[in-house]
């Protein structure tokens, strides 16, 4: 393991004589893969994730946006150490139970797969379509050796395999409501994984600390007070719009940025002022793909701390559920009994401006949220999204109009 400080590589000899510190430098090491159980990595793979999240240490980055990283990481990781455990249990039935239990091994595994929910919805599909080939391939492959070499009960556990194999391939790619996935990693593992680099590190560049509400107001110049901005972005989370702010997306785009709870609170007030002396205002929705976040534009529109009685233009950036669907790779899908709940109590209003197909993967309890991308992923959005906005009435457009078209709210057709 090379050292983070020097770059100089340790073996596990090495790190054991010295204590767990690099034999050149004498830092610490905060990870030793061979004593993890479980996910196992080490601090060049830790320190990377961080670098790669803040975009070589450039953007801030929220807590979760970096779980989901390194949940992201460990899975391909994980993934390719059970590659090598298959591969050794093929070649050792192999040699004890001859090529039928291979295709047995193979296709429980695959089987297996599909109901792994620490797999994306695209894995696990792409994994029953391997399932069914893998079934046709023993189905015919396999009956016609049994018959060439007058094997009878490899010709009958050829056909039974195959059939079921097809059968149960088939099945799950016909199957799209279960798309959610979970964690392979828990925050309390997370959390101990930060304090760990913390102690010996003594700090992690770039990360956010939990939104902090602020009640005291502060004083603004009133100079400053009597300008307004051109564009609001209003968040379904505190952390998100602190992120923006961290990163000074407001001073890049002339915009406020809000969360929906009035996060930050002490220039909340102050700031709404200043956002309805412009007539030509727009607001920018942000939200998560879920029934909550979906329903933000609706509470801009009708809420008297916002925008109710108003005529300003409201266009839903995303996520949204057509953004999901159309774009599912490299999702991450979960599910939540409470959403599908929140998902059956939209407004009328809402539910008439999503497909039948947008308001089944809601009322499934399916969510993504915006912390699952990228800080540099989510600016890039909201500055495409501003720029489409400029040209509403063009015909090459990406917003399309949602709702009554006197309420002048419009969606982002794609994410990304």
């Amino acid at each position: 393991m090379k050292c983070i400080q020097c770059g100089t590589d340790n073996t596990l000899k090495d790190r054991t004589d010295n204590n767990g510190c690099c034999k050149n430098c004498h830092h610490r090491f905060v990870f030793e893969p061979t004593s993890m159980t479980g996910v196992r990595f080490t601090d060049p793979f830790f320190a990377k994730a961080i670098a790669d999240i803040s975009a070589n240490h450039t953007l801030f980055f929220t807590p979760k946006q970096l779980f989901y990283l390194l949940d992201k990481r460990l899975r391909s990781k994980n993934k390719f150490a059970v590659g090598y455990l298959l591969l050794f249990l093929i070649v050792i039935s192999f040699f004890v139970f001859g090529a039928l239990a291979i295709a047995v091994i193979i296709l429980v595994f695959l089987f297996n797969d599909i109901h792994f929910m620490n797999r994306s919805y695209s894995q696990r599909q792409k994994s029953a379509k391997y399932l069914g080939i893998g079934g046709i391939i023993t189905l015919v492959l396999g009956s016609s050796l049994s018959l060439y070499f007058t094997s009878y009960h490899s010709f009958a556990g050829s056909i039974i395999i195959g059939c079921l194999a097809i059968y149960l391939g088939t099945r799950e790619l016909e199957q799209s409501h279960n798309q959610s996935q979970k964690f392979l990693i828990n925050d309390s593992q997370f959390q101990g994984w930060l304090t760990s680099w913390i102690g010996v590190n003594k700090r992690i560049d770039k990360i956010l600390p939990l939104p902090q509400e602020q009640s005291t107001p502060i004083t603004i110049n009133p100079d400053v007070t009597a300008y307004s901005f051109d564009r609001l972005v209003v968040c379904d989370h505190d952390a998100v719009a602190q992120m923006l702010i961290a990163n000074n997306f407001h001073f890049e785009n002339n915009c406020a940025i809000l969360s929906i709870t009035g996060y930050p609170q002490n220039i909340f007030d102050t700031t709404m002022q200043m956002l309805r002396r412009n007539p030509d205002l727009k607001v920018y929705a942000f939200h998560d793909c879920s029934a909550k976040g979906i329903n933000l534009l609706h509470h801009l529109r009708n809420s008297p701390e916002w925008f109710r009685d108003s005529d300003i233009i409201i266009i839903d950036v995303g996520l949204l559920p057509s953004q999901i669907l159309a774009a599912r790779r490299g999702m991450f899908i979960q599910a939540s009994p409470e959403l599908a709940e929140a998902a059956k109590q939209l407004p009328l209003e809402v539910r008439s401006s999503l497909s039948k197909v947008e308001l089944d993967w809601l009322e499934a309890g399916n969510f993504v949220e915006l912390e699952s991308f990228s800080p540099q992923k989510l600016i890039q959005i909201l500055n495409r999204g501003i720029i489409n906005s400029q040209a509403l009435d063009a015909e090459d457009s990406s917003l399309i109009l949602v709702g009554d078209s006197d309420n002048s709210m419009y969606a982002v057709q794609s994410f990304g």
